[in-house]
């Protein structure tokens, strides 16, 4: 989803710029533009963009000026060129919210990129600012339950995501609230995937019975969980997380052999997923194989520099 943001940018500049309606480049060509560039407010900085040509703050600020003076559509040049050398995605986002406050949008862009900036309280300001406004905002809702449920209220995000179910009964609003519900061992999340898999007439869906399986897991019922995970990997065998999810489940039940087994077609499904290589290590520690289990670890920390888990493990079995 946020990746998503940093492609989108030119399509939302540009979208800004097309709902600004004003001096179209189409009616001015590059020598009317340069006469625009060179003449005040904007000569001056446009002296300093040729003395320093790799500074993308000398190109938003002449762009922020352009726009102030409506000539939107040349700013977006400008904007394009600050993005390449700076790219900054909720810098764009701003502008377009400031200008067309009604666009919900352009809202929700700003918002999953002040997340993905690690600017919570601004993305958290801006789902309650919008809430204010419109309290049927359903996607506002939605978008602010995955935020609280990123920093851990739990409470609050089962609240903001089942107002969001309510609002609009989609299948990812009740998916995302049932996932929360299973984490925390609550059996209402049972009840809202089969809702789901009952509304599926193509009979694709994986992520229910996922669910479903997380629940069982969560709550010691092995059995179960093994049958909703064997489930994913009969609609889709390439469904890794369901490999490793039944394998947990053997693991918990210190069923190593059958453990290690799923690990390995968990591997063999998606051979650069270190999570495979990971539980295979720890299978490999419980029955004290350090060798092996060492191989495993040093593999999926390869794949996954920041897999602070693996490491730990890893210097748990070092000699």
């Amino acid at each position: 989803m946020i990746q998503l943001l940093k492609t989108n940018f030119f399509l939302v500049s540009f979208t800004c710029i097309w709902l600004a309606g004003c001096h179209s480049l189409d009616n001015a060509n590059n020598k009317d533009i340069e006469n625009i560039l060179e003449t005040p407010p904007f000569a001056a900085i446009s002296d300093s963009i040729r003395q320093f040509p790799k500074d993308a703050s000398l190109y938003f600020r002449r762009a922020e000026l352009l726009s102030r003076n409506n000539f939107h559509e040349i700013a977006y040049g400008d904007y394009k060129k600050s993005w390449e050398l700076d790219p900054i995605e909720q810098t764009a986002l701003e502008i377009c919210v400031r200008k067309f406050p009604a666009n919900i949008e352009f809202k929700r862009l700003l918002g999953e990129a002040y997340v993905d900036a690690e600017r919570s309280k601004d993305a958290m300001d801006l789902y309650d600012n919008t809430l204010q406004k419109d309290s049927l905002d359903f996607e506002a809702w939605y978008e602010k339950g995955l935020l609280l449920e990123q920093v851990k209220d739990t409470a609050g995000a089962i609240y903001a995501l089942k107002k969001a179910y309510t609002l609009q009964p989609v299948s990812t609003y009740a998916l995302e609230l049932a996932h929360l519900y299973a984490e925390n061992k609550n059996p209402i999340s049972l009840r809202i995937c089969d809702e789901v898999i009952s509304k599926d007439s193509s009979r694709e869906m994986v992520d229910p019975f996922f669910i479903k399986g997380i629940y069982y897991s969560n709550t010691g019922q092995f059995a179960e969980a093994i049958e909703q995970f064997d489930s994913c990997i009969h609609r889709d065998w390439k469904f890794t997380d369901a490999y490793i999810e039944k394998g947990i489940a053997f693991f918990k039940q210190k069923n190593y052999d059958e453990a290690l087994h799923t690990f390995h077609m968990a591997a063999t499904v998606s051979n650069t997923f270190p999570d495979a290589y990971y539980w295979i290590g720890r299978c490999y520690e419980a029955i004290n194989k350090k060798d092996e289990a060492i191989i495993n670890y040093k593999r999926a920390i390869s794949l996954d520099r920041k897999f602070t888990e693996a490491k730990d493990a890893l210097k748990r079995v070092s000699p």
